[in-house]
C-alpha cells in the first residue's frame, strides 16, 4: 500500500500539471473552432500536428524509456547516462532541422503545403526541440522532482496559449482598430499560420528555460551509447507502430478522397471531435509519467509483481469513471465546438475506449521492457500498425472518419490482447481479471442506461446521470477503494 501510495502521490502532482496543461490546451479546441474561419482551417492543424506525433517519435527514437532502463542500473553513473542521452538526441535534432531546412521547399510542395513552406519548417523546428527537451523532463521524473517537471511545462503551455490569443484574437481587433501599430509584423488574412507561429515561439521560450537543467558536466561515453542503442532502437520501431496506429488515420485522410477540400472539412470535424476524449489521454499520460519510473525503480526489489496488478486495477477503475464521466455530460461538452462540427460527436466514445485499451496496453507493456524483450514490443505494435494502415485504407473511403475511428479501437483492442497473452507467458504477473471483468460489464450496464433511458429535459436528464456516475463511485468505494485509503480524505474519516 506504501508503493501505491507514493504512486498515487506522483500521479497526481504529475496529473494536476498534465490535467490542467492539457485543459488549457484543450481549451483552444473551442478557441479554434470559434476562430478559424472554417473546419478545413483546423484540418490543416489536425494534418500538421499529426506529422509532428511522428517525427517526435523518431527524434526520441526510444531513448526516454532507454534513460530510465540505464540510469536505474546500479553499475551505471547517472550523470554520464543523462549526458550520454542528452548529447545523442541533441546531434539527432540538430541534424533534422538541418536536413528539413535544406529541402524545405520539396517537402512542402509534397505535403500539399508549397504556398506555406513556412508551417513546415516552422514545425520542423518545433519537433526538433520537443524531442530534445523530452531528456531533460525525463530527468526530472528522475530525479523525482515532480513540482519543478510541472512548472516549467505550464509555463510553456501559458506561452503557447498566451501566443494563440495575441495573433488569432487580439491583433484582429487591433489591426481593425489601428493598423499602424502591428502591420510591421501582423497579416490579417494569414489565419490559421499563426498557430504554428505560437508553437513555435513557445517551443523556443521552452529551450530557454531548461537551459539549468542541462548545464553539467560533460561525461560522453560511447559504449554506453551503443549499449543504450541496441536497448532502445526496438522501442523506436515500437514507437513508430504505435503512433502510426494514433495517427495514420489523420495523416493519410486527405489522400483518400478526391475532394480535398472536402477531405481536409472532415479532417478538420474528426480532429476537432477526436480531441474531446482527450480527457482520457490526460489521465493516462499522467498515470505515465508516474508509473514508468515507478516500473523501473521498483525493479530493484524483489517483491514487485503485485504493485504491478494493483496499478493495473486502479488505472481501470478510474478510465471507467471518466468514460462514464464524459458520455453523461457530452451534451454539455458539446458546446466546446462551433455547431458546424457537432455532427462528428459520434466518434467520442470510441475515442475514449481507444484510449482505455492503449492505457492498458502501456501498463501491460512493461513485460517485454523488464526483461529486455523490445523486440516483441516491436512485433506487436507492427501488427498494429499493418491492421490501422490496412483499415483506414479500405473503410475511411467508403464510411469516413467514422471509420477512422473503427479501426484504431479495433487495433488498440487486439494489441492489447496480444500483449497480455505474450505477457503471461514471459513475465507473469496476476492481473484482477474478475475485477477488470466486473468494472467492464459495469461501465456498459450504466452507459447503456444513462444514454439511451429518454429523457427530454436535459437538467433532469443530467441530474439523471449524475446519479448513475455518483452510485458508481460508490461502488468503487464499497468494493476497491475505501475512504480510510485515500491519502487526505483518510484524515476526515478517522475523524469521523
Amino acid at each position: 500500500m506504501a508503493d501505491m501510495k507514493s504512486l498515487a502521490k506522483d500521479t497526481a502532482i504529475y496529473g494536476v500539471s498534465s490535467i490542467l496543461g492539457k485543459f488549457l490546451n484543450w481549451c483552444l479546441l473551442p478557441f479554434y473552432s470559434y476562430v478559424l474561419a472554417a473546419p478545413k482551417d483546423y484540418g490543416m492543424v489536425t494534418d500538421l500536428y499529426n506529422w509532428t506525433a511522428v517525427m517526435y517519435i523518431l527524434l526520441t527514437y526510444g531513448m526516454e524509456t532507454g534513460f530510465f532502463r540505464f540510469v536505474n542500473k546500479s553499475e551505471e553513473e547517472s550523470k554520464k547516462v543523462y549526458s550520454t542521452t542528452l548529447f545523442s538526441v541533441a546531434t539527432t535534432s540538430i541534424f533534422f532541422i538541418a536536413v528539413c531546412l535544406l529541402f524545405n521547399s520539396p517537402i512542402s510542395i509534397a505535403m500539399g503545403y508549397g504556398a506555406h513552406p513556412e508551417f513546415i519548417w516552422m514545425m520542423c523546428v518545433i519537433v526538433a526541440i520537443d524531442a530534445f527537451s523530452a531528456i531533460p523532463f525525463a530527468f526530472l521524473r528522475y530525479k523525482k522532482r515532480p513540482i519543478a517537471f510541472a512548472t516549467l511545462k505550464m509555463v510553456m503551455i501559458f506561452a503557447n496559449i498566451v501566443l494563440n490569443i495575441f495573433f488569432l484574437y487580439l491583433c484582429p481587433k487591433i489591426y481593425a482598430w489601428h493598423p499602424g501599430l502591428i502591420d510591421w509584423f501582423f497579416t490579417p488574412n494569414y489565419g490559421v499560420g499563426y498557430v504554428f507561429v505560437a508553437n513555435f515561439l513557445s517551443s523556443i521560450i521552452g529551450l530557454i528555460i531548461l537551459v539549468p537543467f542541462m548545464w553539467l558536466k560533460w561525461l560522453f561515453d560511447w559504449p554506453l551509447l551503443k549499449r543504450m542503442l541496441k536497448y532502445s532502437l526496438p522501442l523506436l520501431i515500437l514507437g513508430m507502430a504505435g503512433i502510426m496506429n494514433q495517427s495514420f488515420d489523420k495523416i493519410v485522410f486527405k489522400y483518400l478522397f478526391a475532394d480535398k477540400q472536402e477531405a481536409m472539412t472532415q479532417l478538420g470535424i474528426y480532429g476537432a471531435c477526436f480531441r474531446i476524449g482527450i480527457v482520457m489521454m490526460m489521465f493516462t499520460q499522467a498515470f505515465r509519467y508516474a508509473y514508468e519510473p515507478f516500473v523501473f525503480a521498483k525493479q530493484k526489489n524483489e517483491d514487485n509483481r503485485k504493485a504491478y496488478a494493483d496499478a493495473m486495477k486502479y488505472y481501470i477503475i478510474f478510465s471507467v469513471f471518466i468514460f462514464l464521466g464524459v458520455m453523461y455530460y457530452l451534451d454539455i461538452l458539446q458546446f466546446l465546438v462551433r455547431s458546424d462540427y457537432r455532427v462528428g460527436l459520434v466518434v467520442v466514445p470510441i475515442v475514449l475506449g481507444c484510449y482505455i485499451f492503449q492505457g492498458i496496453y502501456f501498463n501491460l507493456s512493461f513485460w517485454y521492457k523488464l526483461t529486455d524483450k523490445t523486440n516483441w514490443g516491436a512485433i506487436i505494435a507492427l501488427i498494429g500498425s499493418a491492421a490501422t494502415i490496412a483499415g483506414n485504407i479500405i473503410f475511411v473511403p467508403v464510411y469516413g472518419y467514422i471509420g477512422s475511428a473503427w479501426v484504431a479501437f479495433i487495433c488498440f483492442f487486439m494489441m492489447m490482447i496480444i500483449s497480455w497473452v505474450l505477457g503471461q507467458k514471459y513475465y507473469p504477473i496476476k492481473y484482477d481479471l474478475k475485477s477488470a471483468g466486473r468494472y467492464t460489464v459495469l461501465c456498459i450496464v450504466l452507459y447503456l442506461a444513462g444514454m439511451f433511458v429518454p429523457i427530454d429535459s436535459m437538467l433532469l436528464r443530467m441530474v439523471y446521470r449524475t446519479i448513475l456516475l455518483l452510485f458508481f463511485g460508490a461502488y468503487v468505494v464499497r468494493k476497491d477503494l475505501p475512504l480510510k485509503s485515500i491519502p487526505l480524505l483518510n484524515k476526515f474519516v478517522k475523524k469521523g
